[in-house]
């Protein structure tokens, strides 16, 4: 394997800054010569066309001042000629480009002691693209030979095999060093290896050998001390998902006394009594006998912490108002008899919940926490659009849907992919199949975590279910409404 020449990038851009740096020398001196060569031109061309306008100059004579003016500005650098009278009037303004920007030479015109006018002469000037452009052999020449310098670096400077064995060995050495307090049995079993190299030094290849198993071996130790109990479980769902519970909490305790450590033993056992509590929440065979509906708010900027108490409590208690009778007018449906709340919403900052139980084994508790849900979804975004659309202050929501085992993993849920107007749902199969016939729901893309593979989301509902929310959203809109004139 071919290895690039350490920090070749870094020294690219020193070549880059140090090419840049030439040209700019280049320029700034290029520039300075050719002023002081426009200069020295410029001073013995206004001194001849004294000489030769000293008699025209005297007479005024506007045509010939224009005619020898003209074959001066013939020349590349002159933009402009200016003669004046002694007076100070303009008697000739020759030039293509007054407004260029150039240096100007001014000199007076004298016959004897008296001073017959002056003239300004005005050279261009030499813009820096002309400077490169006129050096551009010295340009493409620096470029090409700091291109070939960061060739060269990067052929010669690449490590060499053998430095690159030494590194890897002092990598291994203090790879070794740091992980060999880990395990005791690990640096005994180290210990004797060497000894065991030590005394048979001629084989050097099996020496690597054994010093690569002490690796290995390093770091399997290494890895079952960082047990990663949420890989373990998705294993374990994957794997064992039709098995007892108990049946493989026993393989792993009995996996952690076969390595003859009481510490790892102990290890072991916690982990099981995790992966046991984590597949308990997540059992799909686990009955529904209540789920629980929790509202949050879609706040992104914070804004309700922010708001005076004497708007915040007065649109929590609306929201609460609206909540608990939509729990009153839901379950007087014939669909959801024997479904009951067993407490009172109340709103705060961070949301409410409903906990409904199923009075007997034929209630739909499943169903009616998720048309629970969605109907407050309904009424919150009237109330939301109504509110915005009289410049008032109001939050969309989110909701979400689960049983008592799994209340808490919904809670992260919806605080880290829930979004606005969103329903999720998170029921063993028993709930699931209660909603099959209702409600229809789709899997998250691309799921982190367990809950978030096992969790869905509403996707919508039949026709009869839909007009029953739309009833019953319409009657608590209506006591709403027959509340605020009675107020």
């Amino acid at each position: 394997m071919t290895y690039l020449a350490p920090r070749q990038g870094l020294f690219a851009i020193i070549l880059l800054v140090s090419f840049c740096l030439q040209t700019l020398l280049l320029v700034i001196s290029t520039d300075q010569q050719l002023s002081n060569s426009r200069a020295l031109k410029g001073e013995q061309m206004v001194a001849q066309l004294i000489d030769e306008a000293r008699l025209s100059l005297e007479n005024k004579d506007r045509v010939s001042l224009s005619v020898i003016a003209n074959r001066y500005t013939s020349e590349q650098d002159v933009t402009r000629i200016l003669i004046k009278d002694n007076k100070d009037d303009i008697l000739v303004p020759v030039g293509n480009a007054p407004m260029q920007q150039g240096d100007t030479i001014r000199q007076i015109a004298t016959n004897g002691d008296a001073v017959i006018g002056s003239v300004a002469l005005t050279l261009k000037d030499v813009s820096k693209g002309e400077i490169i452009a006129m050096q551009w052999p010295f340009v493409i020449g620096t470029m090409l030979l700091h291109l070939l310098l960061w060739l060269i670096y990067g052929y010669l400077a690449r490590p060499t095999k053998e430095q690159i064995n030494a590194l890897s060995r002092d990598i291994q050495e203090l790879y070794r060093d740091q992980y060999r307090p880990v395990d005791q049995r690990g640096y005994d079993r180290e210990l004797e290896r060497q000894s065991t190299g030590q005394s048979a030094s001629h084989l050097a290849d099996s020496q690597v050998a054994t010093d690569n198993t002490a690796n290995v071996t390093d770091d399997e130790v290494t890895n079952a001390r960082k047990f990663n109990v949420h890989n373990e479980v998705n294993e374990y769902l994957r794997t064992q998902q039709n098995q007892e519970t108990g049946s493989d909490t026993d393989n792993l305790a009995g996996a952690g006394a076969g390595e003859g450590s009481e510490s790892e033993i102990a290890d072991t056992d916690s982990v099981a009594s995790q992966v046991t509590s984590h597949t308990s929440k997540l059992s799909a065979t686990r009955s529904v006998d209540s789920v629980k509906v929790q509202v949050v708010f879609h706040d992104e900027f914070n804004m309700l912490e922010r708001l005076a108490p004497a708007q915040r409590l007065p649109y929590l208690a609306l929201c609460t108002q609206l909540l608990n009778q939509a729990v009153t007018e839901l379950l007087r449906q014939p669909l959801l008899l024997g479904v009951s709340a067993m407490n009172e919403a109340h709103f705060e900052d961070n949301g409410a919940s409903v906990v409904l139980k199923a009075d007997n084994s034929h209630a739909k508790v499943a169903l009616a926490g998720v048309m629970l849900a969605k109907l407050y979804l309904m009424l919150n975004k009237i109330i939301h659009d109504k509110h915005i659309e009289l410049s008032r202050f109001a939050l969309p929501a989110k909701a979400g849907v689960s049983d008592d085992a799994q209340s808490e993993p919904m809670t992260h849920l919806l605080q880290s992919i829930g979004k606005k107007e969103q329903l999720l749902i998170l029921l063993p199969n028993a709930g699931l199949k209660q909603i099959s016939n209702h409600v229809q729901v789709h899997n998250i893309m691309r799921p982190t975590t367990v809950y978030e593979r096992e969790c869905a989301i509403f996707d919508g509902a039949n026709d009869s279910l839909i007009q029953r929310l739309a009833d019953v959203r319409n009657a608590v809109l209506m006591i709403e409404d027959e509340d605020e004139l009675h107020i």
